[in-house]
């Protein structure tokens, strides 16, 4: 396992530590899946109906911690039965940290995803290499609903292809429903940018909320109460099918 240390400013110009944990199976093996997700929490309810709850921070259980519980899940797995590809795990931090919407401040979208930005440069230097990558992001509600996010399809469209149609063959249609959704800034993004890795993202949106997230995203509803683990598994055991 390794850490990634480092300081990064933010879009209002403060500067703060941030911490990218990077964790291997099969280190000499040459074919290797990436699976990543973010495990900080953004540091503002900023879409709470409640504007008096904007300057909290969110609890995050879905938007971080799911996609968190299914990586650790798939060490453990790793750790009793070693599949025969390599498998790189990589929790990113400061993905979460992009200007709110209403307020001061710069909004340019450099200022997501700021962690994977920072591996990928590293990554970059050092050549590494990886057949494709899986990005998880709100994973766990009872309700969740992935379609074939854009960027994904742009970039990687075999491998959504792939993931989409073992979802089908594991009678997980109404999860991982086989419809085009919208396009969204996240870690995939400067993945497939940077690294020129295709990485595709399973992220929760909803095209019948006007092509938004879950109801609690970023907000003081995003609590464990509001997880499933029967999501959570189904999630675990489509990567397992994947990856083993």
């Amino acid at each position: 396992m390794t850490k990634q240390e480092t300081v990064f400013k933010r879009y209002d110009g403060k500067s703060f530590k941030g911490y990218n944990i990077i964790a291997c199976t099969n280190p000499q093996a040459t074919n290797r899946i990436v699976i990543c997700t973010h495990w900080d929490s953004r540091p503002w309810c900023d879409q709470d109906p409640d504007s008096t709850q904007w300057h909290k921070p969110v609890l995050a259980a879905n938007d971080g911690a799911s996609g968190v519980g299914v990586l650790l899940e798939l060490a453990r797995i790793a750790g009793q039965k070693k599949p025969t590809v390599g498998i790189d795990l990589f929790l990113t931090d400061v993905e979460d940290y992009g200007a709110p919407d209403d307020w001061k401040g710069s909004h340019d979208e450099k200022w997501w995803g700021m962690g994977t930005q920072l591996w990928c440069q590293q990554a970059k230097k050092e050549g590494y290499r990886a057949q494709y990558g899986i990005l998880l992001d709100m994973v766990g509600a009872p309700d969740a609903t992935f379609y074939r996010e854009y960027y994904s399809e742009r970039y990687a469209s075999a491998y959504v292809d792939q993931i989409w149609h073992t979802a089908a063959e594991m009678g997980y249609g109404k999860l991982f429903v086989n419809q085009r959704g919208g396009g969204i800034t996240d870690d995939h993004v400067f993945v497939n940018q940077i690294l020129n890795l295709p990485t595709v993202d399973i992220i929760d949106t909803r095209m019948d909320n006007d092509g938004t997230f879950y109801p609690y995203w970023h907000t003081t509803g995003d609590t464990p109460d509001k997880l499933s683990k029967e999501t959570l598994q189904k999630v675990g055991n489509l990567l397992v099918k994947l990856l083993w």
